[in-house]
Formats: structure tokens, C-alpha cells, sequence
């Protein structure tokens, strides 16, 4: 029907005229020009009603390159001769195209883009497709073409103004890859780029969809907010997550590059390709990009063995959808900041982690069916959640439920699901069944949280009852809570996994014959934490101290993990959750040690923060002994397999900031010689990171290392300091690093959020880090936007380790303060939630840990 208004999103353009004309013929009929700067919207309004048809539309605007992170923005390096060199780039993800030309700028309206850049001669232009031409209009001007784009949303357009240089490879479908990074770097750039040839083609045979581009640019920004963006056919990153250098670089380092750029890349089907209808389901982007991580680097990079870091994300998640602030994984949001809310851990992680759990479910190859089924069927379209499920329903095959007990079983394959037809009662089985993914995932994404399953063994009977776990004293009810949950499990008599789809409040499974021991969620495959009642978890905790490795180090992690939130709800003790990490003394695998220190640091954080009485000593001095002998027996050294380094790396890092004599002697040692050497010495790249956390101690050394730090070019030794240089004892040093984040001079502003929360953990810093936050509260949400990732990290990690009323009242008195927008951020609520919790915590489990302590001698 006929319309009087044009109706496109602009921020921050000045525009000067608008026109519109029928058809192809040039623009004539000038539009009248309205802004509506709260909305970000412009209408261009007709002296008479455009009629049905097609029209082209001509818009002259103009606008500054913004100071911030995001739209079309400027960016500054220093050569190694000390040259400052300004760059332009942008970030458009997810509501800031708007900011760099007026458009419709929401997923759904998906268009081709045809751009030109003018630039001067000694710069190049980069965007999403490769250059058809490139004409002189001056002697100081170049005007490139680029070829237009497959249909797309506008936040996946992308361009870029400097004067990288590039290395380049093809793929074997004949895709042409580069690496661009500034001059000084593209030494750093090799292993990225081998590493997106192998996942490119990865990827196109994992979908059986070639990739669309004639080319997949991968560029290193040097100021950048966030990791890296999908922008197709040119993905860009922080340079900390693409450019490795094999003698500087760290394990963890190659780790953290690899995903990332596998993230990006699967992104270029997920989220590209095929892309969510509004934000709300941003998740189906994000979630998927973050899992097929491990599924693609696990083939292309076994040596990484990605899969023992699976467990931490998802462990990762549940921390924040344990709150009731959390939220469910598909969530109606509209306003610019609500939209920036959605990038957080439950989006991602959880993301992720119900997809493995859907895909463990099953089995990877229905899993793999269903997504090529999805890929293929919505190519340049936008989708819903209930088209995903669809997909994978349709690619189902049939599958079985468990015969009757007693029955013949030979039927069922080990990988097969087994559901009760009945909700309390196993005595009735059949075979056969339809399988509707869509009514199991539905709980998973249309309600916030996640379930607890308590077990109860009776004999041969396993009762099971499923809620919602959520913390907090004053926690709503979890009535009307329900999830369908694929249960996994093992026994002292089968390692083979039992399977079990729960679709009721209670059930019971009869098991063979009666059984020593049960384990259930094989692996953490599920995004539940079981609890054992009666004398369950005593009998776990019999078979960790005398047989850990009858069950798999994911298993080992997921009872640590689990045991230390049920003391959060009250369901377990604090003794019986120590108890537990006895065990870890004789602990080698990467995981459980890793998760047995992030529950056992973060409880002696607390007691750090209240100014106990010696009881945080004690507690230090646990957690050391624990682990000496793992730690003793590290070599400083860069040997070993990918884990081993990365193991090595957290633990002599652990054990020097946390004083360990032998730890702290030998890194001395290492910081003196590598001191007299003014640098040069090179330092094994898993250790420095301890050597300079112990340098960083004394006043000289603190001055050394920033010495070295204005001179470094190389991002992860600049991080490495960062981090050194904020664990001083000193407040005027701790005040100065954050400073220096927010003035951008010596030290990068993308750094600053890490920057505040570095020095909130620390004793000396964390008053200043909360003052820091509340004095620069509005330039620190101007430079990163209200909503973002980077502005939650703060919040939350500035308040993580509250535990007292007067904290509390301050970060309620300061939030509540401001206006309404900055007060309703979800960060805010779950901070305020935390404290809450923490205090909660303390005031039930401090005697308790004290008393626990003093009885185990120690």
C-alpha cells in the first residue's frame, strides 16, 4: 500500500538532503528529512505517498570516524620506530552500521552491498568482497570498487582504511585466505593463517556447503573491544587472538587463537549464512559458533585436545544462570543496550552446552544430519529456535525406549535412548516412539536456569527428582519448573553409559542388581548438577580417595564442581565439600586440578575480603599443600604436550602469587638474571607470566617491567605485564595502571576493563577498583557501550568477592543512583545477587571452614 514515510536508522549522521526516484531513473523528488535521535531512526518523508514499486533512494550525509569501539572507527599504532599511524575500521555488530550509513539495520532485512572507498595511494581498502577495480581519480586519490555482496545483514558489513600488510594461502576448494596485520607483525601472522586454511575446509565438508566467498580475510586490529567479529569474508580480531609468534608465544595462547578463529569461521554459515530472525535468538549464531569450536578444532588440532576445556564453559555459564537475574536463552529484547545484554556467558556457553547435550543425545551423526538439513534449507534466510528443532526432528531417525525390565535387551544399542512411559513407575517399557526435538529443547531455551536432580538409591531402585536450582536465601520457588533432561549414567558394576530421558518431576529407575556406586551425567555431557542423598556422595568420595581413575577426569571435575554448589543451597556441608578435594592431593589431569582450584580460591577470596582471623592462612596453606607435589615437580620449561604446559603455566602462577616459598625463590631467580640481561634473556613463554607476578613485588621491579612494557610491541608480553604490574601492594601504582587504561596513552583503553578487574582482586586494589568504577562511571559506558560485555565484565568483577552489608549498601546506594538505563542492567542485578549470596555464605560456612581445618591438623 502506498506510504508518506521512509523509515531507516541513522546515529550520528549529519545529513544534508535526501531524493527519491521510480524505478532506475536518477534521483528528483527531494525528501523532507526527520531525525529522531532517542529512536536512532531517520524518516525521509514524500511531499505525496509513494505508491507499490521500486525506487532508488539517494542520502547525502557526512560523519566523523568515532572515538569509540564501534561503527566506523579510528585506531592508532606505533611503528617500531616510534611512528604513530592511524588506521580506520569498523564494528557493526550489533546495532552500529546505522552509525557509518543510514539503513535498515535489523538481521531479518537482508540485502547486497556495493561499496567504494576513496583513500590515498599509500593506504589499502579492505571489505567483504574482493576489489574489481581501482580507479585514480587524483594523484593522491584511489577510488576502489569492490564486488557486490551475497544478500547478508548489515551487521556483517565490514571495511577497512590502513596500511597492513598480508600473507596468503589457498584453500584445497580454492578459497583464497589472508592474514593482514600492521607491517611490524605479519611475521605473527603464519600460524593463523594455517589455521584458517585447515578449518575453512573443515567446515565445508562438516556442512557440505561450500563456503559462498571467493576469498576469507582474517585482519588484526589494534584497538579492538571484543575478541574478533564474523564480518563475512572479513573477520576481524583483537591482535592477542590471531597472531602468534612460536619463541614469545604462550600454550594457552595458541589455544585461545585457534578457537577463536574457528569460532569466527563457523560463524561464516552459522550466523552468516543462515541468521537468526531478531536478537532474541541470538544464540542460535553465537551458542552454535562457540560448540562448533570444539568440533571443528578437535579434528583439525587434536594435539590442543580442546575437549578437557569443554567442562569449564559450561561450568562457566551455570555461575551466572544460577542467579535469579539470569535469563532464558531466548529472550525478547529490543532497545540497543537489552540487545548488547544478550552477548553473555547463557547466549554463548550455554549455548554451546545445550547443543552438546543435544548432541550427545542423538548421536553426533543425527546431531550433524539435523544441521546440514537447517543449513541447507535456510541459506541466506533468517530463522527461528522452532526451525532448528524442526530440522533435527525431521533428521531423526528412529530410535528405541527401553524394553520392559527383565526383557531381552539385545536390541538396544549402547547409544540409544531409553524414556519411561510412565512418571513414576519403570515397570512399563515399550519400543518405538516419535521423537520431538523441539518439546525437549523448548525447556532448555524458553526458561531461565537449569535443573538439579536429586538420587536416591533404594536396592535396585534409583528414585529421581528433578528442580530448578537457583541460589539466594530469598530465591522464588521453582515450582513450574520442568525439563526434559537426557540423564547419563554409570555404575561400580557397568562403565557402560545407561541413558534415560526425564520428562517428569519424579521417577525411578530399577537398575539390574544393586550397585556399590552410581555416577550420573557421564562427563557433564548435561547441563544439570545431580545430588546424592543419604550416603551417596560418602560413597563418591570413597572412590575418588581410594580409585580416582575409575571414573574420567570430566567426571572427577563435574563432582568438584557439583559438590561446591550444593553447599550454595544448602544441600551438602562445607566439611563434605572438603572432604572431597582431599582426594586432589594424588590428582594429575588438567581438569579436575583446574576446577579444584577455582572452587578453592575463590572461598579463600572471601575470607581474603573479610579480614578474617588467620583463617585465610590456613586456608592457603591447604590449598598449597594440596597441590605441592604437582607443583614441585613442574619444570620451568616451555617441554610437554599442549595440557601439560598449560597445567604447568596455572600452577606456577598459582603457587608464586600466592607466596609459595619454592615458587616464589625460583622465579626470583629467573626475574634478577632475565633483569641483568635488560630483557634479552628470553624467558620460557609459560612461565614469564610467574616470573613477573614475583619481579612485580619490589619497587625497582615494578619500574623494570613497565620500563619494558612501553617498549614492547607484542601484545601477549603486554599482557603478561599488565597483569604482573597490578598485583603490587602499592595504591598509587594501582591507581596510576587504571588511569593510564582510561587516558589510552601508554597503556591501550581496550585493555582497561581486565585492567579494573586485575586490580579488584587484588587485597591492596580492590577499594580503588569500586571507586575507580563509580567516579568514571559515565566515560567508561561511553567509550564501551551500556550493555556490553566489556562494561558487565566490570561491574561484575569489581563486586565478585563482596561479602559484607556495607558493601552491599554501597554498590545498591551507587547503582541506584543512576539513571534508570545504567540501574536495570542485568550486571547490576546479578552483582547486587552475588554479594547477597556471599554474605549468606560466610555467615553459614566460616566457622565451619575454620573448624574443618583446625580438625583435619592442617
Amino acid at each position: 500500500r502506498p506510504t508518506s514515510a521512509i523509515v531507516l536508522h541513522a546515529k550520528g549522521l549529519r545529513v544534508a538532503g535526501a531524493a527519491v526516484a521510480a524505478g532506475g531513473a536518477p534521483p528528483g523528488q527531494p525528501l523532507r528529512v526527520l531525525e529522531q535521535q532517542a529512536r536512532e531512526q531517520l524518516a525521509l518523508l514524500p511531499a505525496q505517498p509513494l505508491r507499490p514499486g521500486n525506487y532508488t533512494l539517494s542520502i547525502q550525509y557526512r560523519a566523523n570516524l568515532s572515538d569509540t569501539f564501534h561503527g566506523f572507527y579510528r585506531s592508532t599504532y606505533r611503528t617500531q620506530d616510534g611512528e604513530l599511524r592511524v588506521l580506520a575500521a569498523t564494528q557493526f555488530e550489533p546495532t552500529a552500521a546505522r552509525m557509518a550509513f543510514p539503513c535498515f539495520d535489523e538481521p531479518a532485512l537482508k540485502a547486497t552491498f556495493s561499496v567504494k572507498i576513496r583513500r590515498e595511494p599509500k593506504h589499502l581498502a579492505l571489505s567483504n568482497m574482493p576489489v574489481v577495480k581501482s580507479v585514480n581519480l587524483t594523484p593522491w586519490l584511489v577510488e576502489d570498487h569492490f564486488d557486490t555482496t551475497v544478500k547478508m545483514s548489515t551487521y556483517l558489513v565490514a571495511f577497512i582504511v590502513s596500511d597492513f600488510k598480508s600473507i596468503s594461502k589457498m584453500t584445497s576448494h580454492g578459497v583464497k585466505v589472508s592474514v593482514y596485520t600492521v607491517p611490524d607483525k605479519i611475521h605473527q601472522a603464519e600460524y593463523a593463517l594455517d589455521a584458517a586454511v585447515k578449518l575453512l575446509d573443515f567446515y565445508e565438508d562438516y556442512f557440505s556447503i561450500p563456503y559462498p566467498l571467493p576469498k576469507q580475510d582474517l585482519a588484526a586490529i589494534p584497538d579492538f573491544q571484543s575478541g574478533a567479529m564474523e564480518n563475512w569474508g572479513l573477520t576481524t580480531y583483537r591482535e592477542s587472538a590471531l597472531l602468534y609468534d612460536p619463541k614469545k608465544s604462550s600454550a594457552s595462547s595458541k589455544l585461545w587463537i585457534t578457537m577463536i578463529i574457528a569460532h569466527e569461521l563457523a560463524h561464516q554459515w552459522f550466523g552468516n549464512l543462515v541468521t537468526m530472525e531478531w536478537w532474541n535468538d541470538l544464540w542460535l549464531n553465537e551458542g552454535f559458533a562457540k560448540f562448533m569450536e570444539f568440533v571443528s578444532v578437535s579434528v583439525t588440532h587434536p594435539e590442543l585436545r580442546v575437549e578437557d576445556h569443554f567442562l569449564r564453559r559450561c561450568f562457566d555459564a551455570m555461575e551466572v544462570d544460577a542467579l535469579d537475574s539470569s535469563h532464558p536463552i531466548s529472550t525478547p529484547v529490543e532497545d540497543p543496550a537489552q540487545i548488547l545484554e544478550m552477548f553473555d556467558d547463557v547466549s554463548y556457553e550455554k549455548g554451546s552446552c545445550i547443543l552438546n547435550m543435544l548432541r550427545d543425545y542423538l548421536t553426533a551423526d543425527v546431531f550433524k544430519a539435523g544441521l546440514v538439513q537447517y543449513l541447507q534449507k535456510y541459506s541466506y534466510k533468517n530463522t527461528k529456535n522452532e526451525d532448528l528443532w524442526n530440522s533435527m526432528t525431521n533428521a531423526s531417525i528412529p530410535y528405541y525406549i527401553c524394553p520392559t525390565v527383565g526383557t531381552d535387551k539385545s536390541g538396544l544399542e549402547g547409544d540409544e535412548f531409553c524414556r519411561s512411559q510412565q512418571s513414576l513407575s519403570a515397570a512399563h517399557w515399550t519400543k518405538g516412539g516419535a521423537l520431538d526435538v523441539r518439546a525437549m529443547m523448548d525447556t532448555w531455551t524458553l526458561q531461565k536456569g537449569f535443573p538439579l536432580v536429586t538420587v536416591t538409591v533404594r536396592g535396585r531402585n534409583v528414585h529421581l527428582q528433578q528442580e530448578r536450582y537457583v541460589k539466594g536465601d530469598d530465591s522464588p520457588s521453582s515450582t513450574g519448573y520442568l525439563w526434559h533432561i537426557p540423564l547419563t549414567y554409570i555404575t561400580s558394576k557397568s562403565n557402560t553409559v545407561q541413558r534415560f530421558l526425564m520428562t517428569t518431576k519424579a521417577d525411578v529407575i530399577i537398575l539390574p542388581e544393586e550397585v556399590e556406586w552410581v555416577k550420573f551425567n557421564v562427563d557433564m555431557n548435561g547441563y544439570y548438577i545431580v545430588h546424592y542423598e543419604d550416603d551417596g556422595w560418602d560413597r563418591l568420595i570413597n572412590l575418588l580417595k581410594e580409585n580416582h581413575t575409575v571414573i574420567s577426569s570430566n567426571d572427577r571435575a563435574s563432582l568438584i564442581n557439583n559438590v561446591f554448589q550444593l553447599v550454595r543451597i544448602k544441600k551438602l556441608s562445607i566439611s563434605k565439600a572438603f572432604d572431597l578435594t582431599l582426594y586432589l592431593k594424588h590428582e594429575r589431569q588438567i581438569m579436575p586440578v583446574l576446577q579444584g582450584l577455582s572452587e578453592l580460591i575463590p572461598v579463600y577470596r572471601l575470607m581474603e575480603r573479610r579480614g578474617a582471623d588467620g583463617t585465610e592462612e590456613q586456608l592457603k596453606e591447604y590449598i598449597v599443600n594440596l597441590f605441592k607435589e604437582l607443583i614441585d615437580g613442574q619444570s620451568w620449561s616451555d617441554e610437554g604436550s599442549v595440557s601439560a604446559r598449560l597445567l604447568r603455566s596455572s600452577l606456577l602462577l598459582f603457587a608464586c602469587v600466592h607466596r609459595y616459598p619454592p615458587c616464589v625463590h625460583r622465579a626470583a631467580e629467573y626475574f634478577t638474571e632475565w633483569q641483568k640481561s635488560n630483557g634479552t634473556l628470553r624467558l620460557p613463554a609459560d612461565v614469564r607470566m610467574a616470573v613477573y607476578a614475583v619481579g612485580a613485588q619490589t619497587h625497582h621491579g615494578w619500574d623494570f617491567l613497565l620500563s619494558k612494557y612501553r617498549l614492547h610491541s607484542f601484545h601477549l608480553e603486554k599482557n603478561n605485564i599488565e597483569f604482573a604490574l597490578s598485583l603490587s601492594k602499592s595504591e598509587d601504582k594501582l591507581q596510576w595502571l587504571m588511569d593510564q587504561g582510561l587516558r589510552g596513552d601508554i597503556i591501550r583503553t581496550q585493555d582497561l576493563p581486565h585492567i579494573i578487574v586485575y586490580v579488584a582482586k587484588n587485597p591492596s586494589g580492590y577499594h580503588l577498583a569500586w571507586e575507580f568504577l563509580k567516579e568514571n562511571w559515565e566515560k567508561i559506558v561511553e567509550k564501551f557501550e551500556l550493555g556490553s560485555n566489556s562494561v558487565a565484565g566490570i561491574v561484575t568483577g569489581v563486586t565478585s568477592r563482596y561479602s559484607t552489608r556495607s558493601h552491599l549498601a554501597q554498590v545498591k546506594e551507587f547503582f541506584g543512583s543512576l539513571e534508570e538505563k545504567s540501574a536495570q542492567l542485568r550486571c547490576v542485578q546479578q552483582a547486587i545477587e552475588t554479594i547477597e549470596d556471599n554474605i549468606e555464605w560466610m555467615d553459614r560456612n566460616f566457622e565451619k571452614v575454620k573448624a574443618w581445618l583446625q580438625n583435619n591438623h592442617l
